[in-house]
């Protein structure tokens, strides 16, 4: 959450950093990194409660107009240092409902089914450089018109898929070899 709370802080377009939480723990170190926090219902805190949810709540709790919302989150701790300033310039440029981040993907994925592995992106024997590109949203950041958050939606329907390669991008951490795997990728990547 720290590494999120002191990305967004960098960046003088960014008027306010909050964090939503019903924990305690979470709270105090939130407040300790200089975010607002947004005291979170517990029926918002459950962990099949889709994040819009959560950003519809900070935007009906606190008393600003807000335009935009640029959601950085917490299982996703690494990005690029330049990418929220060109992904921003980008959405405001071009006047985007909301921006997402992607990756391509080379694997060439299928399904089992009754005991039988069938290819879904490829041939057998096909080279994986040669498949159709496929991406994947990496979570690294998402930013969105006020507006759709407050309709429910996060990424819009005409969202703009801005593709992300680097290594961060494959970080998302739910267990503890996802954060072992981001500790590797933030000491090697350190100095960038």
């Amino acid at each position: 959450m720290a590494h999120s709370i002191l990305y967004a802080q960098q960046f003088d377009f960014i008027d306010a950093v909050y964090v939503s939480t019903d924990s305690a723990a979470i709270k105090a170190e939130a407040l300790n990194y200089g975010a607002q926090v947004i005291d979170r219902p517990a029926h918002l805190a459950g962990d099949h409660e889709p994040t819009v949810s959560a950003l519809k709540h900070v935007l009906q709790t606190i008393n600003d107009t807000v335009a935009h919302v640029v959601l950085l989150q917490a299982t996703n701790p690494l990005r690029p240092k330049p990418l929220l300033a060109t992904a921003f310039k980008e959405y405001i440029a071009k006047n985007y409902t909301s921006l997402f981040t992607v990756s391509r993907d080379y694997h060439k994925f299928g399904k089992i089914e009754q005991g039988v592995f069938k290819p879904y992106n490829y041939k057998p024997g096909q080279r994986s450089q040669d498949l159709e590109p496929l991406f994947y949203e990496n979570g690294l950041l998402y930013i969105t018109k006020a507006s759709c958050i407050l309709n429910d939606e996060v990424i819009s329907k005409d969202a703009f898929p801005m593709v992300v390669n680097h290594p961060f991008a494959e970080v998302d951490i739910d267990t503890q070899d996802d954060f072992d795997y981001a500790e590797y990728l933030y000491n090697k990547y350190i100095n960038e």
